[in-house]
């Protein structure tokens, strides 16, 4: 099974870095699959560190994969040369124990040496859902045919109308702003 997370990292310096990514977990160990070329990939490789955050403001992830907002505010982890989110449900923070290295998408098993919960779940929401798989959608657009993302789209805006708030308005308009950029860009390049 894979977890749509939030993994934050942070280089050398200390700069952070938020990305969304889809985490599988085996026992203590959460498994990563950066593709190249990552930043992410690159930061983990440098500190051997990575923090999951577990997060229901699916802003966070329409934001990083449209590029309208990436500056998200965190703070030092607890147990690892890391960040984690300041606005997070939980996480958990991980150390590198293992490598398969590839040259698309290498493999990192990472052991979880710190979990904290900030908040409590507050339960699922069905826009949330259509964010992250729109976000999903969103950061495939340049291997998609437009009937495909129209018609994901379509579907997905059904449980924005019945069930958003104004986060997940925010964030569903702007995967639909990076959908039109993309558009007009393969239209008049």
């Amino acid at each position: 099974m894979i977890y749509e997370t939030i993994v934050t990292t942070a280089d050398r310096d200390g700069r952070p870095h938020v990305a969304p990514m889809g985490v599988r977990f085996e026992g203590d160990s959460a498994i990563l699959a950066p593709f190249r070329p990552s930043t992410t990939l690159d930061n983990v490789i440098a500190t051997r560190s990575a923090v999951i955050n577990f997060t229901t403001d699916v802003r966070v992830f329409a934001g990083c994969v449209t590029g309208f907002q990436r500056d998200w505010p965190t703070l030092r982890a607890t147990a690892v040369p890391s960040v984690r989110l300041a606005q997070t449900l939980a996480h958990a923070e991980l150390q590198l124990v293992e490598m398969n290295d590839d040259d698309t998408r290498p493999s990192l098993r990472m052991a979880c040496v710190h979990r904290e919960t900030h908040a409590p779940f507050p339960g699922f929401n069905r826009a949330q859902a259509a964010v992250v798989e729109g976000a999903i959608l969103v950061s495939r657009l340049f291997m998609l045919p437009q009937e495909k993302v129209d018609s994901e789209i379509d579907y997905l805006r059904i449980a924005i109308d019945k069930t958003a708030g104004d986060a997940e308005r925010t964030a569903w308009n702007w995967l639909l702003q990076a959908i039109e950029q993309h558009r007009a860009k393969t239209l008049h390049p």
